[in-house]
């Protein structure tokens, strides 16, 4: 008999659903648990057999609610969706031990399937692999967007949870231990019912830097040293003559979060200094806590063990002298040693760490010197007979310190080239009067910026008053120049540049770093990376070309050399996508990867890409390690940064397990695509020129639509919960980059989120449906079997497919109707939305006629199975939501005082709607 192996999944639903409605019940009376079961149940109904009779029920009840009524229905469904995350993340976490325990072949994506494809393509070995890591670079970086709507203290009540799923699956419990169990489940759910899902003051970028931290802590410090030493694990056994190699801090995540300016008025120096203090303070923190717990357990006598003369030396310098320590050096060296590191936090921090030192000490000067420190520790255990207590706590310790330094992650810093330029040109008039700057063609430019970085002289005058914005520019890379000083180089390395369309846009930001000292011309040395973001279609069509201009420059050049000939590249995957759509956008950035990878190569510069993708399909979302195989040849040469944006932060690194694997699956991608053998077979011209007609085809029907279409920004704004969402508290950056309406102006983040919210997900799809027909016109006869070709044998073109199939499966046209409904025109509600329609039934024709499926998702059962199990509780949710909005739009039309609850109930319902889709921002 085949075992159901989603019967767990479907227990733990049913049981946390309960729990919730127990919950309810008690709370809000039994009218309301009855309410809110009849909706499930209609839902359910509709859902499972495509009742129709249940469908209008659940619409009659759900617009016959009262406004007390909508709100307990609100809330009830939301945090299903939050309970139904938790557990499908524990059973992704159970299908995984399951397969290990079960000594499988290592699964596809792991990090062991990846090594064991390399041992076995015969052109690797293990020390070949030890090499490889020296100089790679895989760096997820924590990005904060407005799509992020959870609260911590919901993120908390929801960790409480999972581990009482996790232990429930993980022990044998007694009767009386699975009865607390149960019990500590109903009082997590309480708590969770009765915690605020909403922030009542707009979010900080301090509150931003807060959040970001909370991974830190609950996953990245204690998950990455445990990553690093499995790696290190198995090359020592695939090659035991390596002994016990240790692998460069080739794994690192980054942040964003303080350092993002581009539109962000709310970061400033002042913000950055306390980002970085309050990373420090974390890292600090961690360090002095695994110390003082190392310090209780290595309390090996010296009478019975020996030790190295280094660590005996580290013992007698250290301030402990109390005389039960005399014969326990060890103990007595991390006694030290935490002294010294209390000292660096009083140093660093200005107050003493929480547990106070056995006696003053001499601060640390950097990380490396703390591990320095560690390693006597290390060697002298190794040395004299105790490897194996090497191998726990100090090993982790030792491999977090290597990791994240004092600084725990490195902040980038980005802004739009617009700033710059108007900084740069305020600097030189000050100092060149008449040089008029930006009034100067592109070659004048470069000219006069060249002629400033030949020299040392700075530009800025501490007597002059410059305007707030240059003042606050410059301030800024004084606060990077000492976060250098104070935490070390790695506290920031990337200075990033939004909307670069031309060289003097990389020079006016090295101009910039020189007025700060991190950029020194008379020693041809750069302290950070100045980093290119090419963002919209022709700025990506644009990019290999100021590339290779910028190459062409000595002075450049020059620079390069103390950056290791490595210069990185960033690829806005949202901007791209709204300025021409889902394939156009995937299709500039395929080109652009392809072509940068030829300039840099004929330059001798390798090529670090940093991918800047969202959490939906529409920004670049997806599987990542799909995403990275898709990559053209030569684009990943060991080395990726990719953003993690939004509520997908949460997603991936919320719980330590499903935080592991995604870390592990994003290593495994880098070395697979890394170390592939060059094709022998480049993709066939065929498949590019079809690709480019596709291409060319969906931008002329996506801008058709979005940017040619009259009244299509009117249809935006009232059938989309756009202007709902600028008002949420749930981001410290404005939705719009200036104060208007326009499709142009607004940011890519909300654009998306607001049609995920509708059910329409139009970024992620729109325009593949009309490309392929206007394809297959004009190819009758070989047109479907080329792109049926295409989907079997070329994985870029695989993995848009894949994204696209997943985003229609979450598109529902019968409710995004109910939301066109709230556009007050008739004839421009009829003439749009009858295209999308027409439009989205073209497209799913397309992807099943060309994957093959009957269904969508019918290559991808795991999701189709969780669509199955949490739309019937999504869908009450939107309709909710759409008869909100329109109550609130019509008091607010009127003038009339709009009812806090009806607000309230709306957000909490957009809460609700991006938790059950999980990929909507």
């Amino acid at each position: 008999m085949t075992q159901d192996k989603d019967a767990p999944l479907r227990e733990d639903i049913r049981l946390l659903g309960r729990l919730l409605g127990d919950t309810v019940r008690d709370q809000q009376g039994a009218a309301a648990f009855e309410l809110i079961e009849r909706i499930r149940q209609n839902s359910v109904r509709f859902r499972r057999d495509d009742d129709i009779a249940a469908r209008r029920e659940l619409e009659a009840i759900l617009d016959a609610l009262s406004r007390e009524q909508t709100i307990q229905v609100v809330r009830a469904f939301s945090y299903f969706s939050h309970l139904a995350n938790i557990a499908e993340d524990q059973h992704h976490i159970r299908r995984s031990r399951a397969h290990l325990i079960a000594g499988s072949a290592p699964r596809e994506g792991s990090l062991a399937h990846a090594l064991e494809q390399a041992l076995a393509s015969g052109t690797t070995d293990a020390e070949s692999l030890l090499g490889f890591f020296d100089t790679a670079l895989v760096s997820p970086v924590l990005t904060a967007h407005p799509t992020e709507v959870q609260r911590k203290s919901i993120l908390n009540c929801e960790t409480v949870l999972a581990r009482l799923l996790d232990e429930r699956d993980r022990m044998q419990l007694t009767p009386e231990e699975a009865e607390a169990n149960l019990e500590a489940l109903r009082r997590a759910v309480l708590t969770l019912w009765q915690t605020r899902m909403l922030r009542t003051a707009k979010l900080s970028v301090i509150d931003e830097v807060n959040n970001g931290l909370s991974y830190f802590e609950t996953t990245f410090l204690r998950e990455l040293p445990r990553l690093y030493a499995s790696l290190e694990d198995r090359l020592a056994a695939a090659d035991p003559a390596l002994g016990a190699p240790e692998l460069a801090a080739f794994l690192q995540v980054g942040s964003w979060i303080g350092g993002d300016r581009d539109g962000n008025p709310f970061v400033t120096a002042e913000v950055l200094e306390r980002a970085l203090a309050m990373q420090c303070a974390v890292a600090l923190g961690y360090y002095l806590d695994e110390l003082h717990i190392l310090g209780s357990q290595l309390s090996l006598g010296i009478g019975l063990v020996s030790a190295s003369d280094a660590l005996l030396a580290l013992a007698e310098a250290s301030p402990d002298h109390s005389p039960h320590r005399s014969d326990e050096p060890y103990r007595r060296a991390i006694s030290g040693i935490y002294a010294r590191l209390a000292a660096t936090h009083r140093a660093l921090l200005g107050h003493a760490p929480a547990r106070h030192a056995v006696a003053e000490a001499t601060p640390y000067p950097d990380a490396t010197a703390l591990a320095a420190d560690l390693e006597v520790l290390h060697r002298s255990l190794v040395a004299n007979g105790s490897a194996a207590l090497a191998r726990g706590r100090l090993r982790h310790l030792r491999r977090a310190v290597k990791v994240f330094g004092f600084h725990l992650a490195p902040i980038d810093l980005r802004q739009n080239s617009d700033v710059h330029e108007r900084v740069v040109a305020e600097l030189l008039e000050v100092a060149r009067p008449g040089s008029a700057y930006s009034s100067l063609d592109e070659a004048a430019r470069c000219a006069l910026l060249l002629e400033e970085l030949a020299t040392a002289r700075p530009l800025a005058s501490p007597h002059v008053r410059y305007a707030d914005e240059t003042e606050g520019e410059l301030a800024i890379f004084r606060a990077a120049r000492r976060a250098h000083q104070r935490y070390g180089a790695g506290a920031i390395r990337n200075c990033i540049i939004s909307k670069t369309d031309d060289v003097s846009d990389l020079l006016e930001l090295a101009v910039l770093l020189k007025e700060a000292g991190l950029l020194r011309p008379l020693e041809n040395a750069l302290d950070v990376n100045i980093v290119p973001l090419f963002e919209t279609i022709g700025d990506l069509e644009n990019a290999a070309e100021v590339m290779d201009r910028i190459f062409a420059l000595p002075a450049y050049r020059a620079l390069l050399e103390s950056r290791a000939q490595t210069q990185e590249v960033m690829l806005g995957y949202s901007d791209s996508n709204k300025d021409g759509g889902f394939l156009t956008s995937g299709w500039a950035l395929y080109k652009a990867e392809g072509e940068l990878v030829d300039t840099f190569a004929r330059h001798g510069v390798r090529l670090r890409l940093f991918h800047g993708r969202g959490g939906s399909v529409g920004r670049g979302g997806g599987p990542s390690y799909q995403a990275i195989l898709a990559q053209p040849e030569g684009a990943v040469q060991g080395q990726i940064r990719l953003t993690e944006q939004g509520e997908v932060i949460g997603a991936k690194y919320g719980n330590p397990e499903v935080g592991r694997r995604n870390l592990e699956v994003l290593v495994a991608a880098t070395l697979e695509t890394s170390l592939r053998p060059a094709s022998a077979s480049p993709t066939p011209p065929a498949f590019l020129d079809a690709m480019q007609a596709l291409s060319d085809a969906a931008f002329a029907a996506y801008r058709g639509l979005v940017y040619e279409t009259e009244g299509f920004e009117r249809y935006f704004w009232e059938s989309t919960v756009i202007s709902e969402i600028a008002a949420l508290n749930i981001g410290s950056r404005p939705a719009s980059r200036k104060k208007s309406t326009a499709i142009e102006d607004l940011r890519a983040i909300p654009w998306v989120f607001s049609w995920s919210q509708c059910r329409v997900m139009l970024p992620g799809w729109y325009g593949f449906g009309s490309a392929v027909r206007d394809f297959l016109a004009a190819r009758p006869d070989d047109g479907l079997a080329l792109l049926q070709r295409m989907s079997r044998e070329w994985p870029f073109f695989q993995t848009l497919l894949s994204n696209m199939d997943m985003v229609l499966a979450k598109t529902d046209l019968a409710i995004a109707s109910r939301y066109a409904e709230l556009v007050k025109d008739v004839a421009l509600r009829e003439a749009i939305f009858s295209r999308i329609r027409a439009e989205h039934q073209a497209t799913v024709e397309a992807v099943l006629q060309i994957t093959g499926q009957r269904e969508l998702l019918d290559g991808n059962p795991l999701l189709k199975r969780s669509i199955r199990n949490r739309f019937p509780y999504l869908d009450p949710l939107n309709h909710v939501q759409v008869e909100m909005l329109s109550r609130h739009r019509e008091a607010t039309a009127g003038n009339a005082s709009t009812d806090e609850r009806i607000r309230i109930g709306i957000h909490i319902s957009i809460n609700g709607i991006a938790a059950g889709l999980r990929n909507s921002g």
